[in-house]
């Protein structure tokens, strides 16, 4: 009975048309909807398969991807969800950097065929980092309980666990960061009440567990010490926005910690009480650190929130550092809130040292959280400032650079505004984007059905081989370094004091 299945399947396949004939005599209803939105898109050349959903009732589908050179890729499905084959996808791709393949899609309805439009992709000669680190969670404020910290193979669709909070009694991960993109140099944030808060540092095959929580943390270039932020945020909520969670940051400043002798000391002129400084990042020389500061308007902290926490904007700075002699220099400030009306955070220079990406947002630290959040280039040749072309009326925040400086990735709420998911865009050399287009996934509707959060991008050159259950054993591990307590959040006008006499 199964031959006979199975020669009636193989009977039918043979019975369907060649791609070229169906395309050539059906008729033209108009343009295709497809999700995710692919059409006119830059991608890099070892990106995985572009798998989609066509938005469209059929008994058949066929779909076409040919380019000017290479052999086309032609796939019959009964289902609108297509998921393009990996090997013919590669080796397309893989003819036609710097030119554009065309997607050819014919639906069959009843007994007669109809096409499509043809939509086009450009083929970058550019390629993208082959992983990409994030943090996976469910969006709710109060559920901790299930994130993890998960890497992602681009030119495939391989996924695999760093750490888990469930692997340390339900714990918190927060942020994360690598050395010059490099997997074997990373620091990991966690937060449990079963064995305390630390910061994992993993260097090579081996872990270091500090034992304080450091915010925001970047890697200098050299990998001896690592710049980090201690704050004090506290969640509202408001009555009646598309965004009713809100944060306020009610005390922060800026550390840095050298691996050399396990110490953490202020950066100089960064730890004032009467100013906000926090999201720390370096430069791609290790000669300035990059950074996000606003005045602290509110003295009195017991009240929560604050009297103008809605007017509180924050100016991208920078500070010099002679790594060589351990000095630093004066800060001054690189893009000024005023300048373009909005609060300016995260500052993330390019690997060449030609842009600095940041988000601007209305007011605030948490961009996340406001619609109005986008993403901004500053030339640091000429000074100009201005959003890139690849924003959307959603939140777009949590950036991260290509080692090439060609491409970059960030978390966004479009489309629905509830959860964030990771897009792809190029930059050209003159810093102009493309369009953005989602993280692709084996499954097309996976975006549909899971009610998980992407965020926290990082690109790293090559995938974290550290296994999960080493760093969850530094975690659960009672040794660890001992930080001095200043590093603790809300730091107090005598610790501030401590602080700078180190």
């Amino acid at each position: 009975m199964s031959r006979i299945v199975l020669l009636l399947c193989i009977l039918s396949y043979g019975c369907r048309p060649k791609p070229q004939h169906v395309l050539e005599q059906a008729q033209l209803a108009g343009d295709i909807q497809i999700l995710p939105d692919y059409k006119d898109t830059t991608i890099p050349p070892n990106i995985a398969p572009l798998n989609l959903k066509l938005l469209v009732e059929a008994d058949l589908f066929l779909v076409r991807i040919r380019g000017q050179d290479g052999r086309p890729v032609e796939l019959y499905s009964r289902r609108p969800g297509l998921r393009i084959p990996m090997r013919a996808w590669q080796d397309l791709l893989a003819a036609n950097k710097g030119k554009k393949i065309r997607f050819d899609v014919a639906a069959k309805v009843s007994k007669s065929w109809i096409r499509y439009e043809p939509f086009f992709v450009d083929i970058s000669p550019d390629p993208i980092d082959r992983y990409v680190v994030y943090r996976l969670l469910k969006p709710q404020y109060n559920y901790f309980k299930d994130i993890g910290i998960y890497q992602r193979d681009i030119q495939t669709f391989e996924e695999s666990c760093i750490l888990h909070g469930r692997q340390f009694g339900d714990g918190c991960l927060n942020c994360h960061s690598f050395a010059r993109q490099q997997p074997d140099l990373m620091a990991l944030g966690i937060r449990s009440s079963s064995f305390g808060n630390a910061c994992l540092c993993a260097i090579g095959g081996t872990v270091e567990k500090l034992g304080t929580r450091f915010g925001h943390t970047s890697w200098h270039p050299s990998g001896r010490l690592i710049a980090f932020s201690v704050f004090d945020v506290r969640m509202f909520f408001h009555t009646a926005r598309p965004d009713v969670q809100d944060v306020v940051e009610m005390d922060s400043l800026i550390g840095y910690y050298r691996f050399s002798d396990h110490s953490a000391r202020r950066v100089p002129g960064l730890a004032d009480p009467c100013q906000l400084e926090t999201q720390p990042c370096w430069s791609p020389d290790g000669r300035y650190l990059y950074f996000a500061s606003g005045p602290r308007p509110w003295p009195d902290t017991r009240q929560f929130p604050p009297d103008g926490f809605d007017q509180l904007r924050y100016d991208i700075k920078r500070i010099a550092y002679d790594p060589s002699t351990d000095t630093w220099g004066k800060s001054e400030t690189i893009v000024a809130a005023d300048r373009i009306g909005k609060s300016c955070l995260m500052p993330r220079p390019s690997p060449d040292g030609r842009f600095l990406l940041f988000s601007a947002c209305d007011y605030g630290c948490f961009p996340i959280y406001q619609a109005s959040t986008d993403l901004y280039l500053l030339d640091l040749d000429t000074g100009q400032v201005r959003p890139l072309e690849c924003n959307s009326d959603l939140s777009d925040s949590w950036h991260t650079w290509s080692s090439n400086s060609r491409w970059v990735v960030f978390a966004s709420k479009r489309p629905t505004g509830r959860f964030t998911r990771l897009y792809i865009a190029h930059i050209d050399p003159n810093g102009h984007a493309s369009k953005a287009f989602v993280l692709p996934q084996a499954d097309p509707c996976l975006y549909d059905r899971i009610l998980y959060a992407y965020n926290l991008p990082e690109l790293i050159k090559g995938p974290v081989k550290l296994p999960s259950r080493v760093l969850a054993r530094a975690v659960r591990s009672s040794q660890a370094i001992k930080v001095d307590a200043i590093t603790s959040a809300t730091p107090t006008q005598q610790q501030y004091q401590q602080l700078g006499q180190r």
